[in-house]
Parts: C-alpha cells; sequence; structure tokens
C-alpha cells in the first residue's frame, strides 16, 4: 500500500527508537493489532495497521529504520482521531511494560503523532 492509497490522509506514525530490533517492530505492530478497539476497526474496514520503511531517514539508520503506520481508511471525524491517537499511544505503553516484563533490557522508546499525508 502506497502512503495515500485508500486512507483519508490521516494516519498515525509509531516509532521506536534506534535501540529497537526487527523483532521489536513486528512485536508492536502484533500488539496494536491485537488491541480490542483497534481490531474492532481493522476487522470494520476502517483502519489499517502496516510497518514502512521511514521516510525521513539520510544515509544509514542506526537501529531499524522502520515505522508502524495506523492509517485510517474512511473519513473520521476530529474527535475521534484525537481518540484514536491517544488509544494507541496507550497501547504502545502497554507494550513497553509487556515487553519489560517477557525481555531483559529496557524496552525502546516509543514515539506516537499524527501525521497529514495531505501536506
Amino acid at each position: 500500500m502506497a502512503d495515500g492509497d485508500g486512507v483519508t490522509g490521516r494516519v498515525i506514525r509509531v516509532r521506536l527508537d534506534e535501540t529497537a530490533t526487527e523483532s521489536d517492530i513486528g512485536a508492536l505492530r502484533k500488539w496494536l493489532e491485537r488491541e480490542q478497539r483497534l481490531d474492532e476497526l481493522v476487522r470494520a474496514g476502517k483502519l489499517r495497521i502496516h510497518e514502512r520503511r521511514r521516510t525521513d531517514e539520510t544515509g544509514a539508520p542506526m537501529g531499524v529504520g522502520m515505522e508502524i503506520v495506523v492509517a485510517l481508511v474512511s473519513a473520521a471525524a476530529t474527535v475521534a482521531f484525537n481518540q484514536l491517537l491517544v488509544q494507541v499511544g496507550q497501547a504502545v505503553e502497554a507494550w513497553r511494560a509487556n515487553r519489560r516484563e517477557v525481555e531483559d533490557g529496557d524496552p525502546p522508546e516509543g514515539s506516537v503523532e499524527p501525521v497529514d499525508l495531505d501536506g
């Protein structure tokens, strides 16, 4: 899926810091896909969650140069989008807490931010 294919231009970008591994990226994406409300939206065809290469990298990135994109497929009110943004942020923090419990070392830091594909 290319940026903008079937989306409204409202996406949430989830990034992990340079300490993240490919395994971390995949595990976080699967965690997000299993979050109940996000799963409901995906099943209803209103949301897509996928990985993509980071678009702002210059040269060889430190760590994994991937990000997770949570993209609205159908139009949504600003309030609903803002609630989705909060929910994704909470899901990332829950994943970090879970990873801390099941693996050695600190989990990568994460950032969750809205991105307007329409510019």
